[in-house]
C-alpha cells in the first residue's frame, strides 16, 4: 500500500539538511570493516549516503585514486571527462575527485562554470573522443541516479563509453578498500586550489556538440514541423541547460517546467513510499507532470543524471516503462531504413515479454541478458545491436545511419524519439501500445519482494536450472528454465521459469534480506497473482 504522502508534494518535514549532509561528507570517517561503510560498485557504480558513512570523502579519495592506478594498468592516457548530477554529495565528489586525480598527472575536463553534465553526455563526449585518436579517453558520472538528496554515487566509464563491467569495478573497488584499509597513505592528493588552477584541468562543453548532433539520431526537422506542444520537467537534474539549448538551436516548441536546481528536491511529489526519489518511472514522483498531459501532445522528464525516461502521453498519462520500450523498438525497427538487417534487440531478462512478441512480428531477433545496462555496452559500441534497453526506464539505441551514439543510457535521445513518433505516425506511443495489446494481447506485469535469508540469498544466487523440479507454473507446462540468459550466456544471479503465457525471475537483494520476484501473464491478473504465489513456492523449493 502506498504512502500517505506518495503523490503528494514533500513537505518541508523531510527535506535534506544539506549543511549537515555536506558537513558529514568531509567529517565522518567510515569503517571498511564494517560491510555498509566499504566501497560497493553495483550495476551502477558505488552508491551511498554522508550520514550513514556510505559515501564520504575518505570513499572518493580511495575510489578515485583506484581509478587513476587502473587507467595506467590499462594504459589509458587520454583526457578524463568528469561529470556530475545535481545531487547536494556531487559537487563535493567532483572536487575531492579532482585533488586526486591532477596530483596523478591525469588530464581532466569539466563543464564549463562548474555546471552539471548529464550520464550520456560524458558517454557521447568519450566516444567521439576516441573516434579519431590512438590515445584513449574515458570518463567519470558522479551521481545516484534517481535516489533520494541524500545519496552520492560515482561510476566509472571505460573508453568504450559505457558503464565499466565488473571486470573493471571489481579491480577499482577491492583497490579502493585496501586504500581505505592503509589510511589513504596511497592517495596521492593536491591541494584544491593548486588542482583548479592546473594546467591538466580544462573547462569543456558537453552540450553544444552533444544537441547539434542530435540531427544524426533523431528527426529533429519533423517534430519541428509538426509544431507538436511539448512539455520538459527535467525535475531539477543535470539537464536543464540541454533542453534549453535543444530549445534554443531547433526552435521546438517546448515548455521546460522546474528549470531550476535545489539540492532538496523541494518541488517533487512523493515517491510510494513518501520519499523524495527522482524516479522518473514513478506515477507518484512525476504526479506534477501528470496533471499536464492534457496541456501537451507529448510530454516527458529525466532523472538527476538524465540516463532514464519518462514519458506522459494525452492518451494514458505516464507510460509503464515496458510498454513503451515496446512502441520505441517497434518504431526504430519499422522507420530506421538506413539500419542493417540483422540488428539484434538488446532487453534485460525481467523486461516485458511483450517486446519479445512485438520483436517477433518484425522479424527481428532479441538479445536477452541479465539486469544491467553494461550487457548492451559492446553490441551498442560495434552496431549490432540497434536498440538495448532495460525495464528500469534505461535505453539508447543507434544513429540514423546505424553508427554508435552512446553506450550508456540516454534518457533524453528515448524522450525525444516519443516527439518523433507522435509527429511521424500521428498517435502518441499510449496509442500505439493500445493497438499492440490487441493484437499481441494484455500484460499483467509487476514486481515484489520476498523475505530471505543471507544463506538463502547465496543459494538463489549460484542455482542451476536442475534445481528446478517443478514441471508446471500457474496451470500451465514451464517451456523453459534458465539460470542464465539466453542472449549473451551470463549468469543471472537468480533463475527465470516460463511458459507459454507467463513468467517469473527472482533475484537476490544486493542490500536487503529479500529476494526480488519480476512476474508476468498475458492472461489476466488474477494469473499474475497465482504466478508470483508458485514462484515463491518454487524458489523456496529449490533453495531447500
Amino acid at each position: 500500500m502506498a504512502h500517505i504522502q506518495a503523490g503528494k508534494k514533500a513537505p518541508k518535514s523531510i527535506l535534506e539538511n544539506i549543511p549537515r549532509l555536506i558537513s558529514s561528507y568531509y567529517m565522518q570517517e567510515p569503517d571498511v570493516s564494517v560491510a555498509s561503510e566499504r566501497v560497493a560498485f553495483g550495476t551502477s557504480g558505488h552508491r551511498g549516503t554522508a550520514n550513514k558513512k556510505s559515501f564520504n570523502e575518505t570513499h572518493i579519495l580511495a575510489i578515485a585514486q583506484a581509478v587513476c592506478e587502473y587507467r595506467k594498468s590499462a594504459n589509458i592516457t587520454g583526457t578524463l571527462f568528469i561529470g556530475k548530477d545535481t545531487h547536494a554529495l556531487s559537487t563535493p565528489a567532483q572536487l575531492t575527485a579532482l585533488q586526486v586525480c591532477i596530483a596523478n598527472g591525469v588530464t581532466c575536463r569539466i563543464a564549463i562554470d562548474d555546471e552539471y553534465t548529464p550520464t550520456p553526455l560524458i558517454s557521447f563526449t568519450i566516444l567521439e573522443a576516441n573516434k579519431e585518436s590512438d590515445i584513449l579517453s574515458d570518463g567519470i558520472v558522479i551521481t545516484p541516479s534517481h535516489n533520494p538528496p541524500s545519496d552520492g554515487g560515482f561510476k566509472y566509464n571505460p573508453p568504450n563509453g559505457g558503464p565499466a563491467d565488473t571486470d573493471v569495478t571489481s579491480v577499482i573497488e577491492q583497490r579502493a578498500n585496501e586504500i581505505i584499509k592503509n589510511g589513504l597513505s596511497e592517495v596521492k592528493k593536491v591541494p584544491l586550489t593548486e588542482a583548479l588552477a592546473s594546467d591538466l584541468l580544462q573547462e569543456f562543453d558537453f552540450i553544444t556538440p552533444y544537441v547539434l548532433a542530435l540531427e544524426s539520431i533523431i528527426d529533429i526537422q519533423a517534430i519541428k514541423d509538426a509544431n507538436l506542444s511539448i512539455g520538459v520537467d527535467p525535475m531539477g537534474g543535470s539537464g536543464i541547460a540541454v533542453y534549453q539549448k535543444i530549445k534554443e538551436v531547433y526552435g521546438l516548441n517546448m515548455d521546460i517546467v522546474n528549470p531550476y536546481v535545489d539540492p532538496t528536491f523541494s518541488f517533487m511529489s512523493c515517491d510510494h513510499d513518501g520519499k523524495i526519489r527522482m524516479d522518473c518511472s514513478s506515477p507518484f514522483a512525476m504526479a506534477s507532470l501528470i496533471s499536464l498531459k492534457e496541456k501537451y501532445d507529448i510530454a516527458f522528464a529525466n532523472d538527476p543524471d538524465f540516463d532514464r525516461h519518462g514519458i506522459v502521453t494525452p492518451s494514458v498519462g505516464l507510460m509503464n516503462p515496458n510498454h513503451y520500450l515496446s512502441v520505441a523498438i517497434w518504431y526504430l525497427f519499422s522507420h530506421r531504413k538506413a539500419w542493417r538487417n540483422d540488428l539484434r534487440i538488446g532487453k534485460t531478462l525481467v523486461s516485458s515479454s511483450m517486446i519479445d512478441r512485438v520483436v517477433n512480428s518484425l522479424g527481428k531477433e532479441v538479445y536477452e541478458v541479465p539486469v544491467g545496462f553494461k550487457w548492451f555496452v559492446d553490441g551498442l559500441f560495434d552496431g549490432t545491436l540497434g536498440f538495448g534497453g532495460e525495464e528500469s526506464a534505461g535505453a539508447s539505441f543507434l544513429r540514423q545511419d546505424g553508427s554508435v551514439w552512446s553506450t550508456d543510457k540516454d534518457g533524453i535521445i528515448l524522450n525525444l524519439l516519443a516527439a518523433e513518433i507522435k509527429a511521424i505516425t500521428k498517435k502518441d506511443p499510449g496509442e500505439i501500445y493500445g493497438e499492440f495489446e490487441k493484437e499481441f494481447g494484455e500484460s499483467y506485469y509487476a514486481r515484489i519482494d520476498a523475505p530471505a535469508t543471507p544463506e538463502q540469498k547465496a543459494l538463489l544466487k549460484n542455482l542451476s536450472a536442475e534445481n528446478i523440479t517443478s514441471t508446471t507454473l500457474a496451470g500451465e507446462p514451464i517451456i523453459g528454465k534458465y539460470t542464465q540468459a539466453s542472449g549473451n550466456g551470463a549468469k543471472i544471479g537468480g533463475l527465470k521459469v516460463s511458459t507459454e503465457n507467463g513468467w517469473f525471475a527472482a533475484r537476490p537483494s544486493g542490500t536487503e534480506n529479500i529476494y526480488k520476484i519480476y512476474a508476468e501473464s498475458f492472461i489476466s491478473s488474477e494469473h499474475l497473482k497465482q504466478i508470483q504465489e508458485e514462484a515463491k513456492e518454487i524458489v523456496l523449493a529449490a533453495m531447500a
